[in-house]
């Protein structure tokens, strides 16, 4: 009356699986310096944790007595593990069986994957490494398909769990989605490449050569075009860097996101931030330095840092407190509001919103990027679309202004409406307009009448200079305060446990999808 020989069965079948494409297809990772898809898990979550979904899913062969003779596994490996003790949902690629190709496998097992992540509430990580469709499977299938998956809730997953997406080799069509539509996207240095197709494809459709690297290597999407948001080293090094993401993560919307112990004191004052903004206003600083100085230290997450780089988006944390950071870098394009960085600054804010993360601003802005470049691609428009990605915020925001904010660019320092804490430095100022430039336009022929044209400059300068102090502007309550940049740090600890107990009250409210 035993169920032994069935259990047999599984474990026989089970073992197959395993196996996944074969000894050589194997080798052939290994070769190429890769992990396999089994391997890449086991990096990924805590040790031992991994509850594999669908294991028995592939394409059978039977002997004429309906005995098992072999059986080719799905190329989707999907199940549940943890991450520093935390659930997770993680959907695997096997490259090893057909490419990967997601039109090689069944369907219903990788999008039931998404599907699940979205029920439970879990974080979903993507292992994608897969040449999209293939033409071969006509034959198999007879027939074509409508492009499509109308099952995929893909924008809906968007705006209540966090979701990473991680390049682990040549991603094409769905597998560039795949990577691309995630709240943290990642692709390894000379191993992953995204694109809608790959070169062979180019080179029919368009008549172009171009190698992989070329046309959807790290160096164009992950530095260049933003389509990425992090490059990784090595695959340990993306794996590391997941981990990390989801550190400051809630699994879902309907959560707070988790508060890690630290021994950093709220009351650390760093002299050195005494001197961290240059007098002479021409001169650049480092952006990074103030970040460490006043945020727990080692907490700092950049995303997006070779993309759009006059500005800086990541996340951080106060007295063990995620929050999301803003900043500019003036060392690239003056810290103005580019095309790039107004798309990137958008997409961060929805994030930070999305997933309740109140929101520190170290504020910079000279303005929205000038000049014939800027005006062909649009800067202006894009730079709306931060600025009302910024109003329609939620989360709490705290600003501190610690050097410009000037013009249309300068409303980016927060939330107009509602409550908006603002600070400053004493080396802040703002206004309508620069006021070197101010002085150029609206006294050009005064200055080019005088007889010593600089030194006229110079006069009109004095006298306007005295108008600009941060001072004046806090008698008429213009700022909230203006603070010793040494006191930020126990500024900023004494707003985020004020800013935590307004959390509560947006959970459930799922934000705004991102818009890459």
């Amino acid at each position: 009356m035993s169920w032994q020989r069935e259990v047999d069965e599984i474990q026989r079948r089970k073992a197959l699986a395993r196996e996944m494409g074969g000894p050589e297809a194997l080798e052939k990772m290994r070769a190429a310096g890769k992990l396999n898809a089994r391997e890449r898990i086991d990096m990924l979550l805590d040790p031992d944790s991994f509850c594999e979904i669908g294991s028995l899913t592939g394409a059978a062969t039977y002997d004429q007595d309906g005995t098992l003779v072999d059986i080719l596994p799905s190329n989707a490996i999907i199940g549940t593990g943890r991450i520093h003790g935390r659930k997770v949902l993680v959907s695997a690629d096997d490259f090893t069986i057909r490419g990967g190709s997601s039109e090689s496998t069944i369907s219903d097992k990788w999008i039931y994957a998404e599907r699940m992540a979205l029920d439970l509430g879990l974080p979903l990580i993507r292992l994608v490494d897969t040449a999209g469709g293939s033409v071969k499977l006509l034959e198999k299938q007879q027939s074509t398909k409508l492009p499509g998956y109308t099952t995929w809730e893909q924008l809906r997953m968007l705006g209540e769990i966090p979701v990473v997406g991680i390049a682990l080799g040549a991603c094409a069509g769905l597998g560039a989605i795949k990577v691309a539509g995630a709240h943290l996207s990642l692709m390894v240095k000379d191993q992953s490449y995204i694109f809608a197709a790959g070169p062979y494809v180019v080179k029919e459709g368009l008549g172009i050569d171009v190698n992989k690297e070329q046309l959807g290597g790290s160096s164009v999407h992950a530095r260049g075009s933003g389509l990425v948001d992090n490059e990784a080293k090595t695959e340990a090094d993306a794996f590391d860097q997941t981990r990390r993401f989801l550190s400051y993560l809630p699994p879902n919307v309907h959560t707070l996101p988790p508060v890690a112990e630290t021994d950093d004191p709220a009351d650390r004052k760093d002299d050195w931030l005494l001197e961290a903004i240059p007098r002479e206003k021409r001169r650049a600083y480092q952006v990074r330095k103030i970040i460490n100085a006043v945020f727990d230290r080692d907490s700092f997450f950049e995303i997006g840092r070779y993309s759009g780089r006059s500005s800086v988006t990541g996340l951080a944390r106060l007295q063990g407190r995620p929050v999301g950071v803003l900043a500019s870098d003036p060392a690239v394009a003056g810290g103005a509001m580019t095309l790039k960085s107004s798309q990137k600054i958008e997409s961060f804010v929805d994030f930070c919103d999305t997933f309740h993360l109140p929101v520190v601003s170290l504020f910079d802005q000279p303005g929205i990027m000038i000049g014939p470049d800027a005006e062909k691609s649009g800067t202006i428009r894009a730079a709306m679309r931060a600025l009302a990605a910024i109003d329609q915020s939620r989360v709490p925001w705290c600003t501190i202004v610690i050097r410009r904010a000037f013009g249309v660019a300068g409303a980016a320092h927060g939330r107009l409406r509602g409550l908006n804490l603002r600070y400053a430095w004493p080396s802040a100022s703002w206004g309508s307009i620069p006021l070197e430039g101010g002085i150029a336009a609206a006294h050009r022929r005064e200055i080019e009448a005088a007889p010593d044209p600089e030194a006229r400059r110079q006069e009109l300068t004095d006298h306007y200079v005295r108008y600009t102090s941060p001072f004046r502007t806090a008698e008429r309550f213009g700022i909230n305060d203006i603070i010793d940049p040494r006191e930020t740090r126990p500024l900023l600890c004494d707003w985020v446990e004020t800013a935590w107990q307004q959390l509560p009250q947006l959970l459930g409210r799922c934000g705004r999808t991102m818009r890459k």
